[in-house]
């Protein structure tokens, strides 16, 4: 059959051809012969657009619902009601595999006229069903993540209530600090979730201003330090000289913590900040010093513009993570051996310096612990200046 002679062939698609387009499109004519089976079709279901192209819709297709009811049967395309346009979108299958399937009826004439054309467009459900497995995950990991604190709270509470006059001012204490504590994670998690939800939709707001990077590194530092680590385990190294950065002071603040967390928890060691002048390019990226990834992330819009910037490292003197396990660490719920955490925050890490337009990879440091990198460019934002 000659599939350009067809008025909805590939070129009826301002000059492109039906193999340009990113979904699969099959075209039967009136008769319900196939007479269009593009690339995108071929991948999906697996079958030869020679096998397809001539043969019934109903052959060529052989698609079925959950319950193994023949589709083309169930909705009779060329026949029923005259009034109708399409079929919604169906998760079908096909020879075993899951496609998403569309289908559009034309009538060339208006309703009720016949049909002359069926076109049925595919889509591949492994990536829908990723996102539903990971939406899934994440209901998952919130619901434990809840219960612990909240069984906590309800607990102390409720004993609190009913035996006060038992208690000593001291035990009275000591629950409500672990009612406070657990409110605080809970607050945290909620945090991190409402972050996770701005980053992944592209809604996170920044409210950029100039920022004393080594002010911030050092209160950061402080803060450990209050919290009981000892004053030596931490060494800064600041070039005298960086350039000036803007950033969501609040959103640098996470960025910090959980960085600085991180070494702490899971790392050994003396953890060691640095901080320099750098200056994005092309080449720089994976592989320069400090035994980065072969996979990191290859330089941004930033980096090829050759943009003035700042270099931050946070390293520790720990195990280290090991390099097959580099490519995950910032995806979502990855804790690598250890247990406890969301498994949240790197993923926020990388999503806060991603959103201030720099880059993060995480490596071995020299001393064999883990060293995590991040870049910032420097100078006033475009939407500033």
């Amino acid at each position: 059959m000659n599939v350009d002679a067809d008025p909805y062939g590939p070129g009826a698609l301002a000059g492109l051809g039906a193999d340009a387009l990113p979904d699969g499109l099959v075209i039967a004519d009136a008769a319900g012969a196939v007479c269009l089976f593009n690339a995108a079709a071929q991948r999906i279901t697996g079958i030869r657009a020679e096998d397809a192209l001539g043969k019934h819709l109903g052959d060529a297709l052989p698609l079925e619902d959950i319950d193994g009811r023949r589709w083309w049967v169930c909705t009779d395309p060329y026949g029923g009601l005259g009034i109708r346009t399409r079929q919604p979108e169906r998760n079908l299958v096909l020879n075993g595999r899951e496609v998403l399937v569309t289908a559009s009826y034309v009538r060339e004439n208006g309703a009720n006229s016949p049909v002359t054309h069926v076109a049925v467009a595919l889509r591949c459900t492994s990536a829908r069903r990723r996102g539903e497995r990971n939406h899934a995950e994440l209901i998952a990991t919130v619901a434990h993540e809840l219960r612990s604190p909240l069984t906590s709270v309800k607990g102390f509470t409720a004993t609190l209530l009913r035996k006060w006059e038992r208690f000593t001012d001291e035990q009275k204490r000591l629950m409500l600090e672990t009612v406070d504590a657990d409110a605080d994670r809970v607050t945290r998690l909620i945090t991190e979730l409402l972050d996770i939800s701005r980053i992944d939709s592209g809604r996170l707001q920044l409210h950029r201003e100039v920022v004393d990077l080594r002010e911030a590194v050092d209160r950061h530092v402080r803060a450990q330090i209050a919290s009981g680590q000892p004053e030596d385990r931490f060494r800064v190294r600041c070039d005298e000289a960086l350039p000036q950065t803007w950033m969501d002071r609040d959103k640098l603040d996470q960025i910090l913590g959980n960085l600085l967390e991180n070494a702490v928890r899971h790392g050994a060691g003396a953890v060691t900040i640095e901080m320099a002048r750098t200056r994005f390019g092309p080449d720089e990226g994976a592989g320069s010093t400090g035994g980065e990834p072969a996979g990191a992330k290859p330089a941004g819009p930033a980096e090829a513009a050759g943009d003035e910037g700042t270099e931050i490292t946070v390293s520790d003197e720990g195990p280290g993570i090991p390099d097959e396990l580099l490519g995950r660490v910032f995806t979502r719920f990855w804790r690598g051996n250890r247990r406890g955490g969301t498994g949240l925050g790197l993923y926020i890490v990388k999503g806060l310096v991603e959103a201030h337009g720099g880059t993060i990879d995480v490596g071995r440091a020299a001393c064999g612990g883990a060293r995590f990198r991040f870049r910032l460019p420097a100078g006033m934002p475009d939407v500033l200046a």
